[in-house]
């Protein structure tokens, strides 16, 4: 393998960048150069390269590819180049590997698994999916408010009479006007977005009407018809041949809508509530889909929807409503319960930290210890040891140069989430540590902090043997 490793933009939509677009590497490390700025990113700066990949947006696309740097200190960004619009590319594979190969020689790391990180993995996407769930919960409490409105306009249309002459002026808007017209044009809509018109010959009683496209095209010129006002409007069209009536908005209608609304705000918060969990799992872990809650939520609208669209004013007065809605709510209540078991089984215990199965084979779990010690000289350690004997800190993924850790001298205080003051991924979490009487942090993602620590404290309790260090 070269140490020297160059690619320029290659997709055809980028021709015209083409000299500005440039990713290259060499033993000194990777030189990003863009349109607006360049910068280049020593290896012993970088933690780790990871491949992105976003969703296809239709079962028959293809899942883009691009690759994320990790720097140690700094947040995780997006690199231009080499990019792949397939998940089955070999050239952006070789690409991905020509670059963590120079990665692993000159940052002195061992090979490792390539993390894939989408959108499916821990943080990603939940914040623009809380953020609507607020917004479907305003348009529920809009069409739940228009309900009693509704209904009232719903009563009194159903329950209007034919306007007579000892109806009073004040009243005559409130019962039905039957006035003769003729028809001069019609103009139908060529889409649903375009409304359809009747014309009247003289302008009377109005110029115009809004009716359906399908009135439109029924209604020809010449034609004499009734209109039905109610309200100053036109409710019914009556011909020789045709009928049309306006569509009126009834209560069960805006109950199912305020009603869809929850559940599809339900659906939203499920998803952030299974994202914000998932902050326990690491990086390239898949969180567990919010595909239970989606069924239990459409079982709910199965008995939920029929029941607000038949009783949307007398949800709670009638004994046939109420009982209905008690039996749902029951049902509701277990296929939830079964939804967080599912999605829920195979994650960690963040109490005890403990998972369905032990590690047993050596494994190198990203950490750091943020003040230097006689066992972390200078920031060295870039790792932390985990194979079933004392714990080490190592320099990468390897056992070159890794100093055991006095694990006796350690005692825990607290742990915290990462603030904007600590060097670290502000999605790490911080254990602040006593060692012999002097404050010490050690970093790392939530999952792999909770099987340290929980290893800190398996090793307090037992004396290893002198050797066991050396012992593979």
């Amino acid at each position: 393998m070269a140490d020297v490793w160059n690619l320029t933009c290659r997709p055809r939509w980028r021709r015209a960048l083409r000299p500005f677009v440039r990713v290259s590497a060499d033993a000194r490390g990777l030189h990003v150069r863009t349109l607006l700025r360049r910068q280049s990113v020593p290896w012993g700066d970088i933690a780790e390269l990871r491949v992105h990949q976003r969703p296809a947006r239709t079962p028959w696309t293809r899942t883009p590819r691009r690759v994320s740097l990790i720097p140690h200190c700094t947040r995780e960004r997006l690199l231009p180049l080499p990019r792949s619009r397939s998940s089955d590319d070999p050239a952006f594979d070789a690409e991905v590997e020509a670059l963590r190969a120079l990665h692993r020689r000159h940052a002195a790391t061992g090979p490792s698994k390539v993390s894939a990180v989408s959108y499916g993995t821990p943080r990603r996407g939940w914040a623009g999916v809380l953020v609507l769930c607020p917004v479907l919960l305003v348009f529920a409490a809009m069409a739940a408010g228009s309900v009693s409105g509704t209904a009232s306009d719903e009563r009194a249309w159903k329950s209007a009479t034919a306007c007579t002459a000892r109806t009073p002026a004040a009243e005559r808007r409130e019962c039905l006007t039957t006035t003769p017209a003729v028809i001069s044009r019609t103009e139908d809509g060529r889409s649903a977005r375009q409304p359809s018109w009747l014309y009247f010959t003289d302008g009377r009683p109005l110029v115009r009407a809004e009716v359906s496209r399908d009135a439109a095209l029924e209604f020809q010129a010449g034609d004499r018809v009734e209109l039905t006002f109610w309200r100053g409007q036109v409710m019914k069209v009556v011909g020789k041949s045709y009928a049309w009536h306006e569509n009126v908005a009834t209560a069960g209608t805006a109950a199912v809508f305020a009603a869809a609304f929850v559940l599809a705000a339900c659906y939203a918060a499920a998803h952030s509530v299974l994202s914000l969990l998932g902050r326990r799992l690491r990086d390239a872990e898949d969180l567990p889909p919010a595909l239970a809650f989606g069924g239990a939520l459409a079982a709910t609208a199965l008995w939920l929807l029929p029941l607000c669209y038949l009783h949307p004013t007398t949800l709670f007065s009638s004994p046939a409503a109420i009982t209905w809605l008690a039996v749902g709510s029951l049902v509701t209540l277990g296929l939830f319960i079964g939804a967080w078991h599912t999605t829920t089984a195979s994650a960690p215990d963040t109490a005890t930290g403990e998972s369905a199965a032990e590690e047993t084979e050596e494994e190198f779990v990203p950490a750091r210890f943020l003040e230097d010690t006689d066992y972390n000289p200078h920031g060295f350690g870039t790792h932390i040891v985990l194979d079933g004997g004392p714990l080490a800190v190592a320099p990468g993924p390897g056992r070159f140069a890794a100093k055991p850790i006095p694990v006796r001298r350690l005692t825990l205080k607290t742990v915290r989430r990462a603030r904007h003051t600590d060097p670290v991924d502000r999605h790490w979490d911080i254990a602040e540590l006593d060692d012999a009487g002097t404050p010490i942090r050690l970093a790392a993602e939530p999952a792999d902090l909770t099987r340290i620590l929980r290893e800190l404290a398996r090793a307090k309790t037992s004396v290893p043997p002198k050797d066991a260090f050396q012992r593979r």
